[in-house]
């Protein structure tokens, strides 16, 4: 019996070849909506999942999938005589593969003019059972929900003929880590609507976190450390730093550099925070920037050495001369002057980082 692919994709991201390389290996594919019609334009092959459930899609496409045609030939265990023995006196055939990933419920969210019906057509059903489904019988059946995998999986069925087990354990660990993500991203937005403060401290509360960048190291040279963002949150913050000069961060730099961030936040006139090993040092505000630094610098000119300098309002050609007198890890601000960096550059082991509206509260 041929192997089944069940595929259905919002991101159509390098799927035709995938979709080809699989029919080249003798593989059927069954497939949904915008998915079955784009791989049947291109002539590959295509079994239309209404056809298998005899029952069409309905509901605007909101129940497409939710059949026990479909899911129980996901989820029968291979090695179980009753399973196998259910599936035939149902006419249900294996699905031996999972290719799915799902609506743009971030995207929409973030999408200015966004109407809440809008995001909440965006919260896809049936591709979540599908990747769980297909992740909870992974001894048996594969899943991708990351095209970047589509080449690995074609070359391992090429070479070997299946999918290791292996290789099916780890696609189905990054399937289960994908739709919690996908479902805290859902948790988020309705947790944001409730403006009463009484969903503020829940009882269970889940963090979609997304990385940003691999670190050199995390507090101690021993140790690893990772840099993750929000992925929900549309305020400002740390993750849309850019920097324009210097060695890359470190956990340390990150670490001081959000203490000096939530600090600035806190003033409306131009100002300047210092901050070593996450603790002030120096703060100030004044008529000019210049003012603002040489008043942080003067609340404490020992400790500041080597510290981290987040400013408020653009840095200009005064106030980076004097900053270069003094050894410091990062200068941060909403904009530099073009004398103000080029000063600033001769440092070379300065890092120089834009920050996005500082003072903006959100």
């Amino acid at each position: 019996m041929n192997k089944r692919a069940l595929i259905s994709v919002y991101a159509k991201t390098n799927l035709i070849d995938f979709a080809k390389g699989l029919v080249e290996l003798g593989w059927e594919i069954i497939s949904t909506g915008g998915t079955a019609n784009l791989l049947l334009q291109e002539k590959i092959p295509v079994t239309k999942v209404s056809d298998i459930t005899g029952f069409p899609e309905i509901l605007g496409g909101r129940v497409k999938t939710l059949h026990p045609r479909i899911h129980g030939g996901i989820l029968a265990r291979r090695d179980k005589i009753s399973d196998l023995e259910e599936l035939k006196g149902q006419n249900i055939k294996p699905v031996d593969l999972v290719v799915v990933n799902l609506y743009p419920f971030k995207e929409t969210v973030q999408t200015e003019g966004a109407s809440h019906e809008d995001i909440i057509e965006n919260i896809d059903i049936g591709g979540p059972a599908l990747i769980r489904a297909a992740a909870k019988n992974y001894p048996h059946v594969g899943v991708i929900v990351n095209p970047a995998h589509y080449d690995l999986v074609l070359n391992e069925l090429r070479s070997k003929g299946s999918l290791s087990l292996t290789t099916r354990e780890k696609l189905a660990r990054e399937a289960f880590l994908h739709t919690a993500h996908y479902d805290a991203l859902i948790s988020s937005y309705f947790s944001s609507r409730m403006t009463d403060g009484s969903e503020l401290f829940q009882k269970e509360m889940l963090l979609p976190l997304q990385k940003v960048q691999d670190l050199r190291y995390g507090e101690n040279p021993q140790q690893k450390a990772a840099f993750y963002k929000d992925s929900y949150s549309p305020c400002p913050g740390l993750p849309q730093i850019k920097q324009l000069h210097g060695k890359e961060l470190s956990f340390n730099n990150l670490n001081d550099l959000q203490a000096a961030w939530e600090l600035s936040r806190e003033f409306t006139e131009t100002t300047v925070v210092a901050v070593k090993h996450t603790n002030p040092c120096g703060v100030a505000s004044g008529k000019t920037i210049f003012d603002a630094y040489v008043k942080a610098y003067e609340a404490d000119p020992v400790s500041i050495f080597g510290g981290i300098i987040v400013c408020n309002r653009e840095i200009d050609e005064l106030t980076a001369e004097k900053m270069s007198e003094t050894f410091l890890e990062i200068v941060a601000a909403p904009s530099f002057s073009t004398a103000a960096t080029e000063i600033l550059k001769k440092k070379k082991n300065l890092r120089l980082l834009l920050l996005p509206a500082v003072g903006k509260k959100c």
